[in-house]
């Protein structure tokens, strides 16, 4: 049921209106179940942090797909050579096959769309061009 509640939550369209969902599936939960719902509340900003970036960033934002497939190819490439005589030769092996799929990806592979990651250098353009958005009381 916890479950079910929490992800009500992440079907928001936009940061308000989950954060008025979070607040009553953590009214909800705090009778029945209060240290979910201590955790659920300290952890609001966490929690919607993903609704700071373009919504069509979202579903892999929560993914850990990539994380793993890079963790199964590691291991892979590790496999194969069995015993290592020293530390260093691991760290280059891992380091090469990181750099390998770096590339990959660099070149190949686009997990984000041009268009959806021109979204937030503008994002942040606006940030910094508002006026006062930097401003700085003085120092004592």
């Amino acid at each position: 049921m916890v479950a079910a509640a929490v992800r009500t939550i992440f079907t928001q369209p936009h940061r308000q209106a989950a954060g008025q969902q979070l607040h009553e599936v953590v009214k909800a939960l705090d009778g029945r179940w209060p240290q979910a719902a201590k955790v659920l509340a300290d952890a609001k900003d966490d929690i919607l942090a993903y609704m700071a970036f373009p919504p069509e960033h979202w579903t892999r934002l929560y993914s850990t797909n990539p994380l793993e497939r890079l963790n199964r190819e590691v291991k892979r490439r590790t496999d194969i050579v069995g015993i290592f005589p020293d530390q260093g030769s691991v760290i280059r092996l891992v380091g090469s096959v990181l750099m390998e799929i770096d590339d990959e990806w660099q070149i190949e592979r686009r997990y984000f769309s041009q268009d959806s990651m021109r979204k937030l250098k503008e994002a942040d353009a606006a940030l910094l061009s508002s006026p006062g958005a930097l401003q700085l009381g003085p120092i004592r």
